[in-house]
């Protein structure tokens, strides 16, 4: 594992990394470098993780073995403006920013910068993301397995081609914000049926846990987890059916194409 990490930027996704980092054991605290303009924010993180705070971008970046630039997409001309002149051929430099590509990137580097190009998702404040990685021709074999080993630290994480990023930021980056009106939907159900609220968010969110679970644990398309919900004549095929006319399926798959195209324009 590398043996520093440096994490500019510290809102959501740079505090979902940090703390994933540390609880996991991955890394200590004390391997740990945090840069953010806001020192107040980085200071917070750093008094919960034991991670030192630094006063500059190009002062992380000196310090660290890998930096991970967790910043939005348009902030990061400018930080990288900043950074140039302290990024070595020896720094792995993650970037988590949305529609940014490893070219692009690359052009606002030094020639033969290592660059990772991540798409991670909000869940990995709760150790359960959904990250894609890829990689420029620089980056090492034992570099690659240590990046990936940071994102499966709080969550699951896969390698894919570069071209598959835009669909990755479609379904599971900005799938949970879907997951999430989804949830609100059945609860609102559920109260309109006489449910209290606080009782009808926790009976949908943990039937989309579970029925996620289910997925992931059983190997079953979940086609067939379906139909084992579904009796004949029976309430749940009722309601599938009621989804069906209501367009359920093609709005959530034009939904995430909507997402995907999004990013490939930003």
């Amino acid at each position: 594992m590398f043996e520093t990490i440096g994490i500019i930027g510290t809102g959501n996704m740079g505090r979902a990394i940090a703390m994933g980092l540390v609880r996991s054991g991955l890394i200590e605290g004390k391997q740990l470098i945090l840069y953010n303009i806001h020192t107040e924010k980085a200071q917070r993180l750093a008094d919960e993780t034991g991670a030192a705070v630094v006063d500059s971008a190009a002062g992380l970046v000196q310090q660290s073995q890998a930096v991970i630039l967790a910043v939005k997409p348009f902030i990061m001309p400018g930080v990288l403006k900043d950074i140039y002149q302290a990024v070595t051929p020896d720094k792995v430099m993650i970037s988590i920013a949305a529609g940014l590509t490893l070219q692009r990137l690359a052009d606002a580097m030094p020639a033969g910068t290592k660059i990772v190009r991540v798409m991670p998702n909000t869940p990995s404040m709760v150790g359960e993301g959904m990250a894609a990685l890829c990689f420029n021709e620089a980056v090492t074999d034992d570099e690659k397995d240590d990046s990936v080993a940071i994102f499966r630290s709080f969550g699951k994480a896969e390698v894919v081609e570069e071209r598959l990023i835009d669909a990755v930021c479609g379904l599971s980056g900005s799938g949970p914000a879907f997951v999430y009106m989804f949830i609100e939907a059945l609860a609102d159900a559920g109260v309109r049926e006489g449910m209290f609220r606080p009782m009808a968010y926790t009976f949908a969110a943990q039937t989309v846990l579970g029925a996620a679970k289910m997925v992931l644990e059983t190997g079953e398309h979940p086609g067939k987890l379906k139909d084992d919900v579904c009796s004949p004549g029976g309430t749940t095929i009722e309601a599938v059916r009621v989804l069906e006319e209501s367009g359920f399926r093609a709005a959530a798959m034009n939904a995430v194409i909507a997402s995907a195209e999004k990013n490939k324009n930003l």
